[in-house]
């Protein structure tokens, strides 16, 4: 479980996903433009993810 928690606190794995993410996407057709609200939106809710099991990871020590 905390190897789990470290991994969704990496911007690497998130910038990851939204890379893979944007690849398929363009795979099949996806313009620039929308990929790239697509990776912004990805990008965004991992920052939110990792700010939220931080805190979490924080209060539970205390």
């Amino acid at each position: 479980m905390k190897n789990l928690k470290e991994k969704l606190c990496s911007r690497k794995f998130w910038l990851a996903v939204a890379a893979f993410v944007c690849a398929v996407g363009t795979l099949f057709g996806l313009s620039e433009s929308i990929a790239a609200q697509i990776t912004s939106m990805i990008t965004a809710g991992g920052v939110v993810v990792a700010y939220i099991l931080g805190e979490s990871f924080i209060d539970a020590n205390k």
